[in-house]
């Protein structure tokens, strides 16, 4: 038996997750990501490491950009084989990569009349990455598989998904490759969750794995209590209620903005939050929120005991869900204290921009950031402090307040981390830590080394390693 790992993307940063198990000349990638680090944004075009051509199947994690973005230019370069997924993802997987061809061909067409009037070109080209008709085609390869259930992408190969509790649907995968009489286990984390997280079931363990891929996105540091999220949250709405201005919160459409609704669903509830306009500008945010209506038999127990008694935990009044442009612009003319709630979480495009273009320079308002910001996003540059940020081509001085709540986390922490891998009985051959930056990746894995001893290296892109 002659098997490899390649690894693709996120080997030395957070974004762009990508792996391929070679198999005897056989291809099975593990997720295909889109990268959203500003230095790194010139390896979505780059032709794909790996022939589209040669690879024979496709195994998703779960539906967030960073692990399934790339799948309609994986397409476009001639990849025809399946996406397997569970159900969830398959469903919000389609919701995302629609949404992102369409980001891609407005931000192309944007750049290109922005680059005329100024007389320049940009670093990228003025075209789309990819098109809605691409996303349409990768779309169409989607293969729902419920959790638990085997499957076979590859002669020799079996694949289970198991439930990650990061987002709706997120799943681990994990192989069985059998060949000559030989078996070795692999284990990919995906995106790792937390437990305790609302309305999400807590992750799954295992016993052993002869290999193992984990993430490191938080490796390094420990996040506050999930418990600590209601009365934070409830002080930063007060305390710019008062002053009269706009909470304004990035926020991922998959999982974080229904996380967000929850809390906030609870807050008005019991009172600890005055009875505010809170917008979902977000189309995509929208539709992600009716899947998890589809799908409450993947919720915890407490939110089912909700639905029980007739809530449902991502809907209150005052709720207003923004569809279409003109119902975004309106939001600007709207009197008193809102919450704005739009996509995307790193402020790298869509709706977002436009709050903060209103919003980023009023001493008043508040631009709250409830989940991780990659390095060099636009994000990541606010939270940072900048005095003044470029969004759409224009210079604004930063004169909001900038708040950050960090229970809000849907990834496992450093503790987190370790718990999850101690739950294996006996020592994994060698286990990769990546989907991290360096500092936290090498960090996680010396903390493995040193508590367990166990062999534990940080992969760089474009390493690929014989399991033997």
């Amino acid at each position: 038996m002659t098997l490899r790992l390649h690894f693709l993307g996120a080997a030395g940063n957070v974004t762009g997750s990508s792996y391929c198990v070679e198999l005897d000349g056989k291809r099975l990638l593990v997720d295909c990501g889109l990268y959203q680090e500003r230095k790194l944004r010139k390896r979505n075009w780059d032709p794909f490491p790996v022939p589209a051509a040669d690879i024979d199947a496709v195994l998703l994690t779960h539906a967030h950009l960073d692990h399934c973005g790339l799948l309609p230019k994986l397409v476009k370069e001639g990849y025809r084989g399946p996406v397997y997924a569970t159900p969830a993802t398959a469903d919000i997987a389609a919701i995302v990569l629609r949404d992102s061809g369409k980001i891609q061909q407005e931000d192309a067409e944007h750049k290109r009349r922005r680059h005329e009037r100024e007389g320049r070109k940009g670093p990228y080209p003025d075209v789309p990455l990819y098109t809605v008709e691409d996303a349409e085609a990768a779309v169409r390869l989607l293969q729902p598989v419920p959790y638990g259930e085997a499957l076979g992408p590859l002669e020799g190969v079996e694949a289970t998904f198991h439930d990650a509790g990061h987002i709706l649907g997120s799943s681990m995968v994990f192989l069985r490759v059998r060949r000559n009489g030989e078996e070795r286990t692999l284990l990919f984390s995906g995106d790792l969750g937390r437990c305790d997280l609302p309305i999400l079931r807590d992750p799954t363990t295992f016993d052993s794995a002869d290999y193992v891929v984990v993430e490191s996105t938080y490796g390094d540091r420990l996040h506050r209590p999930t418990a600590s999220i209601p009365g934070s949250l409830s002080k930063i709405v007060n305390r710019t209620h008062k002053l009269g201005g706009n909470v304004v919160v990035p926020s991922f459409a998959v999982e974080r903005t229904q996380e967000l609704l929850y809390h906030l669903s609870g807050l008005l509830a019991e009172k600890r939050i005055p009875p505010l306009t809170v917008f979902v500008d977000s189309p995509m945010a929208i539709r992600v929120t009716e899947v998890f209506r589809r799908h409450p038999e993947l919720f915890d127990e407490h939110a089912r005991a909700l639905l029980r008694e007739g809530r449902h935990p991502c809907d209150f009044p005052g709720l207003v869900l923004c569809r279409t442009v003109e119902e975004s612009k309106a939001i600007k003319h709207h009197e008193g204290t809102a919450i704005i709630i739009a996509g995307s979480g790193m402020c790298t495009g869509g709706r977002i921009k436009h709050h903060l273009v209103s919003n980023i320079s009023r001493p008043e308002s508040v631009v709250l950031f409830v989940g991780y910001q990659a390095s060099g996003t636009l994000g990541r540059l606010i939270l940072e402090g900048l005095e003044t940020v470029r969004i759409h081509g224009e210079h604004y001085p930063v004169e909001a307040s900038v708040a950050k709540i960090n229970g809000f986390s849907a990834h496992a922490d450093r503790r987190e981390l370790f718990r999850w891998l101690s739950a294996l009985s006996r020592p994994p051959r060698r286990i990769f830590v990546t989907h991290g930056e360096p500092e936290s990746s090498d960090h996680f894995a010396t903390y493995v080394r040193g508590k367990t001893g166990w062999e534990t290296r940080v992969p760089a892109y474009g390493d690929s390693v014989a399991l033997d």
